[in-house]
Formats: structure tokens, sequence, C-alpha cells
């Protein structure tokens, strides 16, 4: 659970770092847009190389991401491993009983493996080179045009801001519960999957009860300051769009823009 790094925020002072949170915000959803065009490896190698160039530009360690990738691992061989067994179009491979792998299903479930990897080492990058507080003024700030249909930017911010604040604090407090179990003599890898997903259950209950108790304290914290939502708030940190932050726009755009013409149909 330490290595988790999802939500966590390294200081730096790289191109990346500097960057406007609007404009890192806007380049992740460009990114997820235009990786569903990546389905051939010239493709997905252009993807690669290009997410790669950008976590050599945030001056991070790519072992800190690929020790911080570990955890999601498992969820990410889980489907892919659902997407080859279930897909039956293309030539059989093998079949094993009602089993049947196809090249189509191997070549989708590569394909699939590899859109989890770019983006969750592109949100990790995100969230490690931008303050949480940042982002949430990011957030409320592209969602600002919506206030005149009645959109609440500013809590919709705020949720983010609190969300990502708190991720690491839920993981901390997940392996010191495991830690505190496994001192009483629970151990969590013995048994098959019904006593697994048991031994679970004296994890969630403590785990439930700090995460209430945690958030009722930042109410009553927040309720004492005086916090009244976003009407009338003045902003300490102001957001300042650069000329680097277009740039930045137009690369991903032109990296779509290379991605739709070399897709395969």
């Amino acid at each position: 659970m330490d290595k988790l790094i999802l939500g966590r925020y390294i200081p730096g002072e790289s191109f990346v770092h500097r960057l406007d949170p609007r404009s890192k915000l806007l380049a992740m959803v460009l990114f997820i847009v235009v990786i569903f065009w990546a389905n051939n490896v010239v493709t997905n190698a252009i993807v690669f190389f290009f997410t790669l160039s950008a976590v050599l530009l945030s001056r991070i360690s790519l072992k800190f991401f690929l020790g911080g990738l570990k955890p999601m691992i498992g969820i990410i061989l889980f489907t892919t491993l659902f997407q080859i067994l279930f897909t039956n179009t293309g030539s059989e491979i093998f079949r094993f009983g009602i089993i049947r792998v196809t090249d189509f299903g191997v070549a989708q479930a590569s394909l699939i493996f590899m859109r989890f990897i770019l983006i969750i080492f592109m949100s990790t990058l995100l969230t490690l080179t931008t303050m949480p507080l940042n982002l949430a003024d990011a957030v409320e700030s592209l969602l600002k045009p919506l206030e005149v249909i009645k959109v609440p930017a500013h809590e919709i911010g705020l949720m983010l801001s609190l969300s990502l604040r708190f991720v690491p604090t839920l993981m901390d407090d997940t392996t010191r519960i495991m830690n505190a179990q496994r001192a009483r003599g629970v151990d969590f890898g013995e048994g098959n999957l019904v006593q697994k997903v048991k031994s679970i259950i004296p994890i969630l209950i403590p785990l439930f009860a700090s995460s209430f108790k945690r958030a009722d304290a930042l109410a009553i914290a927040m309720e004492a300051r005086g916090y009244q939502g976003g009407e009338g708030r003045t902003k300490y940190r102001q957001l300042s769009w650069r000329i680097q932050d277009t740039i930045t726009i137009v690369v991903f755009i032109v990296l779509g823009i290379f991605l739709f013409f070399l897709k395969s149909n």
C-alpha cells in the first residue's frame, strides 16, 4: 500500500512542474481521448515514447513510477485476461475445454494492457507534479463557465482536492491497520479465495470508522473557520497561463492528428 503513488505530490522545478495545472489537466483529457486511436504497433510505439518523454521531462525517477504501478498490476492483468478468454473473434490459437483463445483476443488484450499502463503513467504524472490545491483550482477554473447552468464548480473542485489529499492518508491507515492485524496473528495470504475475502473484513470496519471520524473532524474544522463555499471568495493562489502551456496543448493535438492518420481502420 505504501507504494501507491497516485494522489501524492513530489515538489520539483522541472518543465512539467512549472506548467499551469489547467494545461496539464486539459492535456490529460486529450491524452485519454487520443490514446484510443493507438491500435497498431506504430501508433502504440509513438504513444509509448511520448509518455516516456513526458516522464523524463518531470525529472522523476522511472523506477519510482514502476514501483508505484505494482499495486495496480493485478487489476490490469485481470482485465486483460478477461479480454483474452471472452473474445471469440479471429483465428484460434488453442482451446482448453470451453476456453478458446484467438489471435484477435490476444491482440486486443495487448492493446488494453498498454492503454492501462500509459493512462496510469500519465495520470500519476499529473498528480505527482501538481499540488492537490492547484489541481482543484484548475478544475474549478475550467468548470467556471458551466456555472450559468448551475454546475457547482467550486464544490466539485473542493471535493476533488479533498479526495486527492486523503488518498495517501487512507493508504497509510490501511497499512497501519493491516500491520496491527498481523501483530494479532491474522494471515492475509492463507486459505482459499473466500477465506482471503473474509480476512479483509477486519480491515474495512476500522478503516471506515477512521474515515468517518476524519471526515467529521474536517467538517467541524471548516465550519469553525467560517467556510461558506465559493461565492464571494477571493483567491490566494492565482493561476497563470503562459506560452509553454499553449505549446503543450498544441503538442498533444499534433499527437492526436498523427495517431488518427496512422491508426488501423
